[in-house]
């Protein structure tokens, strides 16, 4: 939708492009509503171009912030803005009577505004392309989704001769589209591991197989989704029985396991109102004993001690026995391949411990961390795995 006042104009007709001009109060002061995801009430995810006059500021109303997935999320948030698609810096904003308010200066006579930064299809296209240029990887296309989009799956170590013998390793992440942040993350995780001068990672490809989703739901990303795919499914509670009409995505990624096996899992997320990264475990599955407990807790202190945005004292409730929701990936995959199987989160605002006023939690510090997350799976692999 392209809507003209008369000095600004606003456009969200791109990748992942996510807005809908409402009214404007003066020339510089526009009311703006984000829009649900396609048959679904799921919206928060934002992403527009805000063209106007150099020089000028304009004042920007998400109206409907209020009634949002999550409209937790909101507090203490600042969005995330770009003149140039390559640096993306925080703004101050206030969210107040259900509406996030926030004022951008235009450097250019053009501005990206988003709720995170973006990471495009065509990123992740060319990102393929790279990684696969190198000796490393092979791709694996497992389907295709809904809308006729290729589900691509990276196979990173040899899974040949006597691989049989190593360990699996699933890496999924993007689930949920808008949650930007997890294919960063991916980003720096699979350029660690198939760094041929990194001794770390070349220990873990000798010993494991790694088959790394980056981007789990690309019709929801193009789309301009928060949480679901093009018909309105959330992925992440489709994994007890997915459907290959409604959930296509999960269907074939499973299938795959089930073929090879899973020895750990890691999905990676993002959450909207926590300043925190942290993993959260499948202690609800009923097959959870202290021997599993004994892992989780290893490796998220590991990982704490890798890389200071990583925290162990806050997250998610802790499931009590018997609980889990088999339609989530780390209950599904823990109980069905009875391993260590866990969810990544990070933060969509900026983490509270570490904070940085300028660009908040960001793409970079996300890939920052995939690359200690090599480090933490190398630990876990001399502790847990060492002479099996």
């Amino acid at each position: 939708m392209t809507t003209t006042t008369p000095v600004a104009r606003i456009n969200c007709q791109f990748d992942a492009g996510n807005i809908e001009y409402l009214s404007s109060d003066t020339d510089h002061t526009l009311n703006l509503a984000i829009r649900s995801d396609s048959n679904s009430d799921f919206y928060q995810w934002f992403y527009f171009r805000l063209t106007g006059t150099t020089g000028e500021r304009y004042y920007l109303n998400l109206t409907n912030a209020g009634g949002s997935s999550y409209p937790r999320g909101w507090e203490d948030y600042q969005p995330v803005v770009s003149d140039d698609l390559k640096t993306w810096y925080r703004v101050p904003a206030e969210y107040k009577n259900g509406q996030l308010s926030f004022s951008v200066k235009l450097q250019t006579n053009s501005l990206y505004v988003a709720y995170f930064t973006p990471y495009s299809l065509e990123r992740h296209t060319s990102f393929i392309a790279e990684i696969l240029s190198g000796d490393c990887a092979e791709l694996i296309t497992v389907g295709q989704t809904i809308q006729g989009r290729d589900l691509d799956v990276l196979q990173l170590g040899d899974s040949s001769g006597d691989s049989g013998a190593r360990h699996k390793v699933w890496v999924i992440a993007r689930q949920h589209p808008g949650e930007t942040m997890a294919q960063w993350w991916t980003e720096g995780f699979v350029r660690r591991l198939t760094d041929r001068n990194d001794a770390v990672s070349a220990q873990l490809l000798k010993r494991c197989v790694f088959y790394v989703v980056p981007n789990m739901n690309p019709d929801g990303s193009y789309l301009g989704h928060l949480r679901t795919n093009a018909v309105g499914a959330n992925l992440n509670r489709e994994w007890l029985s997915p459907d290959i009409s409604r959930s296509p995505e999960v269907f074939l990624v499973r299938e795959m396991m089930h073929q090879t096996g899973v020895d750990l899992c890691l999905d990676v997320h993002g959450d909207e109102a926590l300043p925190y990264n942290f993993i959260a475990g499948p202690q609800g599955t009923k097959s959870w004993d202290d021997s599993r407990e004994n892992q989780l807790q290893s490796f998220k202190s590991t990982l704490q001690a890798l890389n200071p945005d990583f925290q162990t004292t806050h997250g998610y409730p802790v499931p009590p026995p018997n609980s889990a929701n088999y339609g989530i990936c780390a209950s599904y995959v823990a109980e069905t391949f009875n391993c260590l199987a866990m969810t990544l989160e990070m933060p969509f605002k900026d983490t509270v411990d570490t904070p940085d006023l300028e660009f908040g939690w960001s793409a970079e510090r996300s890939a920052n961390l995939g690359r200690s997350t090599v480090d933490a799976m190398y630990w876990y692999q001399q502790k847990f795995w060492q002479g099996q």
